[in-house]
């Protein structure tokens, strides 16, 4: 156990120290957002009265929001479950639990995941992990906090926290900063802030520092620690939970996904602007009349459809730009940059390809390598986003009384979706394969194992084979008790036979 941390009121000074190291960061994402989506991720001083200049293409905005409901979809599919709790083998023997014991467990652990599952519907917290998806798209970093006992959640933008990582990418500080009515500060606290009108914004910092296996966390006014603000938490059971887009050797903070393909995104809102100015220059009519010739302008401009005037052809002309051609290059290029983007944001559009025949097969084909593309996501995610959610949640259950508390090591949650579908779902294609092509070899199928490939396949679609496919003890037992019944019948056969030439 480390000893207690002294706490000194250095909050604003650590914020303003690491703001200095987050400021890259924050300057690439208004970047980023500029040509997706302004409004994901202000600049300093904007507000609700903030007109932003949209961008002139929409693949970006589009992209991110697929994008976003593609990881909460396959991070946390509805009605679903999207992790397990289980205990070690090495304890279950240690703890000597037999059969019916165990299963007594895995019922008792399966109502704990429902439980889990039901508090993040309830608090609406897939919608707050949406902002937080949408941020790490835009800006790469985003901090979750999970309110100790208010429920719900809340997303902090880049801009509104700071915080700093060792070499291993392990979280040392986190410093948040809340802008908050004076008004609406209990009445304690207003001393704090004697200077100032009731609705002037008020700075609160909040400090949370690692000290050894656990977090120490404090709130500050003026550079006065709040009284009964300070906490602790164990190590990896946080309300606070920084999420990242990607992990980057020697960096505090993440990076974008849109930084990867700003590039693309630049040429494309600079050529979308170009066509826009053109089309909007050649839909504007202008005739040119030859000042020296017979043609009156005015007679023209004054004349009804089907009046004749005074003139000649040749002194009338439509103005026109003549920039067709270049007009079609700068299309062209539009299209190819749109059509790269929107594999990378995995839209469906490119799924299908643009062909008279297309197959299912194909279909399924592209979409399994656009997944595919996420595998990086997902396991970063899985790991500082799911799991850091998962034991947050069942602390707070625990000190509610709602679930049983469990001991520290014993039960570990393993997370069942992102990363792991994906591999089921390249186990099932597999097998798909496997049968297809045994299915053409004579007797092929007679030297399988059914059984046992029932349950792999439903294991490849993460599928709970209990109590729904049949063991081969019970296997057994039915093809005992069906030759039982078949001897009871020939018995009884037999019987009758006997009774009847008995009675010749």
């Amino acid at each position: 156990m480390a000893e207690k941390l002294q706490l000194i009121p250095d909050a604003k000074t650590t914020f303003n120290k690491l703001k200095t190291d987050r400021d890259p960061y924050t300057q690439r994402a208004e970047a980023n957002a500029k040509i997706t989506i302004p409004s994901l991720f202000p600049k300093e001083n904007d507000n609700a009265q903030t007109k932003y200049e949209q961008p002139y293409q929409s693949v970006g905005a589009r992209g991110i929001n697929n994008l976003s409901s593609k990881l909460n979809l396959a991070l946390f599919p509805p009605n679903e479950r999207f992790f397990r709790l289980g205990i070690s083998p090495a304890e279950l023997q240690a703890m000597g639990v037999d059969e019916k014991q165990m299963a007594e467990a895995d019922q008792a652990l399966m109502r704990i995941e429902e439980r889990v599952n039901r508090f993040i519907e309830d608090n609406q917290i897939r919608i707050t992990v949406n902002e937080c998806l949408l941020q790490l798209l835009v800006a790469g970093n985003c901090l979750l906090f999970l309110p100790p006992a208010e429920g719900g959640a809340r997303m902090y933008n880049l801009k509104q926290y700071v915080l700093r990582r060792d070499p291993l990418g392990n979280v040392l500080q986190i410093v948040t900063l809340d802008k908050v009515a004076k008004m609406a500060l209990p009445e304690e606290l207003q001393s704090l802030v004697a200077d100032g009108k009731p609705e002037d914004d008020i700075e609160v910092y909040t400090k949370i520092q690692r000290n050894g296996d656990e977090w120490v966390t404090f709130q500050e006014i003026n550079e006065t620690i709040v009284q009964g603000s300070e906490q602790s938490y164990p190590i990896d059971k946080a309300p606070y939970i920084p999420l990242r887009m990607t992990k980057q050797d020697g960096e505090s903070y993440g990076r974008s996904f849109i930084e990867e393909y700003y590039g693309d995104l630049l040429s494309l809102e600079n050529i979308s602007k170009a066509i826009a100015f053109v089309a909007m220059v050649s839909s504007k009519v202008l005739f040119l009349v030859n000042p020296n010739g017979l043609t009156r302008p005015k007679k023209l401009q004054d004349a009804k459809s089907g009046d004749f005037v005074t003139g000649r052809a040749d002194d009338v002309q439509a103005l026109q730009l003549s920039k067709y051609p270049d007009l079609q290059i700068a299309l062209q290029h539009s299209d190819r940059l749109e059509q790269r983007l929107s594999f990378s944001f995995l839209l469906n559009s490119v799924v299908q390809r643009n062909a008279e025949r297309v197959t299912a097969e194909e279909i399924r084909t592209v979409a399994s390598e656009l997944e595919d593309t996420l595998g990086g996501i997902y396991s970063i995610l899985s790991q500082e986003l799911q799991l850091p959610l998962i034991k947050r949640i069942m602390a707070v259950l625990m000190s509610q009384g709602e679930i049983v508390q469990l001991p520290d090591g014993v039960v570990e949650p393993t997370i069942t979706t992102g990363m792991e579908a994906l591999g089921r779902g390249h186990d099932f294609n597999k097998y798909m394969t496997f049968l297809s092509a045994i299915g053409q070899v004579p007797e092929a199928l007679q030297m399988m194992n059914i059984s046992n490939l029932v349950t792999s396949i439903a294991t490849s679609l993460g599928i709970e084979t209990t109590g729904l496919v049949k063991t081969q003890e019970e296997l057994q037992a039915e093809q005992e008790q069906a030759m039982g019944q078949q001897m009871a019948m020939q018995g009884m056969a037999q019987g009758m036979q006997q009774a009847q030439g008995e009675e010749m």
